[in-house]
């Protein structure tokens, strides 16, 4: 046999209990080089910056256009 509940939980007392399990938005800083948001402890990813340190070689955004194909 299982344990079963001594009293009927109350709506607002079960509510509380989940309201604890929400995903909490994550807290952006600004990069200290470009002042953009970033991640804390992470690279920026539009400059390469870390603690003040070039660490990444930032390259140009490169655009792809489609071919079209000629009808046969």
């Amino acid at each position: 046999m299982a344990a079963q509940p001594k009293k009927k939980l109350s709506r607002s007392r079960s509510r509380k209990r989940f309201s604890t399990k929400t995903f909490k938005p994550t807290k952006l800083g600004t990069c200290a080089n470009c002042k953009k948001p970033v991640v804390p402890h992470t690279v920026c990813e539009s400059c390469g910056f870390y603690k003040g340190k070039q660490v990444l070689k930032v390259a140009e955004k490169v655009e792809i256009k489609k071919v079209e194909k000629d009808e046969r």
